[in-house]
């Protein structure tokens, strides 16, 4: 659950928001609203990345799903494990 404080927090528990800032992100509001984030940099640089590598992910993912919707339209796929361990020994025989 993330930490949520109003904006008067930021006096009167500034060691605590400080604390769970190290660890976390934590959501400043004001008038009940959010409107601002605290945190420290090492968490923020590893909010950053794991976003980063999410996109990665999901953008490599959707590659390999472009790529088999390909190659199934265009008849390239096996219908059993035996159909396709005869195209791999055909390809490596290929390459030899």
């Amino acid at each position: 659950m993330p930490a949520i404080y109003p904006s008067t927090a930021l006096k009167n528990r500034q060691r605590e928001i400080k604390g769970l800032a190290d660890t976390q992100v934590v959501y400043i509001t004001e008038n009940g609203h959010g409107k601002y984030v605290f945190t420290s940099e090492r968490v923020l640089e590893r909010t950053i990345q794991d976003a980063v590598d999410e996109a990665l992910y999901e953008e490599r993912l959707r590659q390999a799903l472009s790529e088999s919707r390909d190659d199934f339209a265009n008849g390239r796929f096996y219908s059993s494990r035996e159909d396709l361990a005869a195209a791999v020994e055909r390809e490596r025989a290929s390459h030899a």
